[in-house]
């Protein structure tokens, strides 16, 4: 194709022709909203729009004459098939970072030219960045409007569905003792107003939830709360009379969308406003007043909600339960179809977990987009069949499938790795050093307040005993019928700071990979809840936590190596398999069930 008439080049011109008109030289594009969200509504999936690259992380720096999108290892080969032919220059970051972004465009714009970025979704730790780096390099720093604004021709609008209330039981804690958290967080800290726009924490603070989002149960809104007060800034329709005025009993009221940074610009000069930097835009930050005092910290909500209350894990308990009752049935029905000689395809897996999962209890929705990848699609870790480009279950190896659901009383997620026919001696090594990491992090007792990156190496190791390792991070937090990406912990590379404390009640992934391009890949993830755990010693040296295992699904022992598994491991997996067994049996019948039988027993 000529790059010449490519979409995206004729796009990239548009925008190009915009910063012509702002006056810049050159742009920096975050992937991100006014919410700093992970998942992005249509209205700002601008990255995608402007270059066809669909991954969801990654960065576009344009100057006048050239364009770079900048994406990490999990995306190489997508953003490489999607950018062929557009012109545009894929830079390979080794971690999702703006860094790369940043040096590109102090190496592609002359000293004193215009660097620009859209303030309104720009994080003020980014801002920060970006600031610095220009002023190092003789740059003038501009952010300010959006050039999409003009160039993108039908742009879609603000999304307005309906929001709606959790509630008990599986909502645990009245809105009103969650207001009430928080505003003593702020008194002790001296502030005076607090401003919320990360749709997570917002919806956990007022026990409301909604759809906005794909994929997470959330709704676009920034929240602004004083110490009597608090105005939710929403969509206009999007709640309705009956919710407005129970809200309104807790001292909550509504206000347009759009009204926010003039509400923001009416504060009085002597206030304290407390704001998280990562979550919060540069464009809000402008809006205060010029004397206003700004506490800059992560949201209290951020920390309080990563730590799941004792009803809140006996909740997720039972939403784990119910999703893996679904897969026991999802995996029965699938291996009897491709046992009937049906041919099955990555589509198909997708299409027949999801509809195992709707028949449970409590489920709400899919928790993110389903991975199904058979063999070389395995290899990709955020891969995506589509009916376009996908691919059929023939032939003998290795079959991934990452998945999860939203369930009123919590979010599952979890990776099974599953050997159609007869695994090689290769597949079989990269599957049981996987099981191996999985294990032994699922296994390790740590003091109370470790950095969470601290844990990284442990389910590392076992691939390092082969020379092997995997680009993404090890685990993430895990929300309450919320996100399935949610911190402050992450077990990962990431350099640790203070608000990645392990504490009890946080619910993390574990899921260790092997990829192997153009043949196959392997990871295993489960969720574990960090409970605290009793030591000879009797907390002499502090309190010690250890990790339960919630997620309740069989693994597959047919690709197993023994020769490469200790006793103990062994131990571990058939104790595993004895409780999976244990609580899923009153939930499954019939063919569901029988598998359930042969998958857990012991070896």
């Amino acid at each position: 194709m000529d790059t010449r008439t490519h979409p995206a080049r004729t796009r990239v011109a548009a925008v190009q022709a915009q910063l012509r008109q702002m006056d810049l030289d050159g742009f920096f594009m975050p992937s991100a909203d006014p919410h700093l969200s992970e998942y992005l509504p249509e209205r700002w999936q601008a990255r995608q729009w402007l270059t066809g690259f669909t991954g969801s992380a990654g960065y576009v720096a344009l100057t006048l004459d050239a364009c770079a999108v900048f994406a990490d290892s999990r995306y190489w080969e997508q953003a490489e098939r999607e950018l062929s032919g557009s012109g545009i220059e894929l830079v390979k970051l080794e971690k999702n970072s703006p860094d790369g972004a940043i040096d590109w465009l102090l190496a592609h714009l002359p000293r004193g030219a215009r660097l620009g970025a859209d303030a309104a979704v720009l994080a003020l730790a980014q801002a920060a960045q970006l600031s610095a780096a220009c002023l190092r390099a003789g740059l003038q720093w501009t952010p300010g409007a959006d050039p999409l604004e003009a160039a993108w021709p039908g742009r879609p609008g603000l999304p307005l569905q309906p929001v709606y209330e959790h509630l008990p039981p599986q909502a645990t804690e009245p809105r009103s003792e969650r207001l009430r958290q928080v505003r003593e967080a702020l008194g002790k800290a001296g502030a005076t107003h607090h401003l919320v726009s990360s749709l997570d924490d917002l919806a956990w603070l007022l026990n409301l939830r909604g759809s906005d989002v794909d994929y997470n149960p959330v709704f676009v809104a920034h929240l602004l709360l004083d110490a009597q007060r608090a105005t939710l800034f929403v969509g206009e329709g999007q709640i309705d009379a009956a919710l407005s005025a129970r809200l309104a009993q807790d001292g909550v009221r509504l206000a347009p969308y759009g009204a926010l940074s003039e509400a923001l610009a009416a504060l009085p000069a002597e206030v304290c406003v407390w704001l998280d930097p990562r979550r919060c835009t540069l464009g809000l930050r402008q809006a205060l007043p010029a004397g206003c005092k700004v506490h800059e910290a992560i949201n209290p909500s951020t920390l309080a909600k990563s730590r799941k209350t004792a009803l809140e894990a006996a909740q997720v308990r039972e939403a784990m339960a119910e999703d893996g009752a679904a897969m026991c049935a999802f995996y029965a029905d699938f291996e009897a179809r491709l046992q009937r000689g049906e041919r099955l395809s990555e589509l198909d897996v997708d299409t027949l977990l999801s509809a195992e999962r709707a028949k449970r209890p409590g489920f709400v929705g899919l928790s993110f987009s389903t991975i199904a990848g058979w063999m070389a699609n395995g290899a990709l870790p955020h891969y995506r069949a589509l009916p376009e480009a996908f691919s059929f279950i023939d032939g003998e190896g290795l079959l991934l499938i990452d998945s999860g659901g939203q369930y009123l009383g919590g979010t599952t997620d979890i990776t099974r790795v599953w050997a159609i026919g007869r695994p090689t001696p290769q597949q079989c090594a990269d599957y049981t050093r996987v099981l191996k990491g999985t294990l032994a992090l699922s296994r390790t007792v740590f003091p109370r307040g470790t950095l969470s990156p601290m844990l990284d190496a442990i389910a590392r190791a076992p691939l390092w005993e082969g020379g092997l390792d995997y680009g993404h991070g090890t685990g993430h937090g895990v929300g309450y019928f919320m996100n399935v990406h949610e911190g402050p912990q992450s077990i990962s590379k990431a350099i640790p700071d203070a608000h990645m404390a392990m504490e009890p009640g946080m619910i993390t992934s574990i899921e260790p990979g092997l990829y192997r391009p153009g043949q196959w890949g392997v990871r295993i993830e489960n969720l574990v809840l960090n409970v605290e755990q009793p030591t000879p010693e009797g907390g002499r040296f502090g309190a010690m936590l250890a990790f339960e295992t919630l997620t309740l699904c069989p693994i597959d022992t047919d690709p197993i190596d023994r020769a490469l598994m200790r006793p103990d491991e062994i131990a571990w997996l058939n104790a595993y398999h004895a409780t999976v067994r244990e609580r899923l049996l009153p939930k499954v019948q019939g063919a569901a069930r029988d598998w359930l039988l042969r998958r857990t027993e012991p070896i």
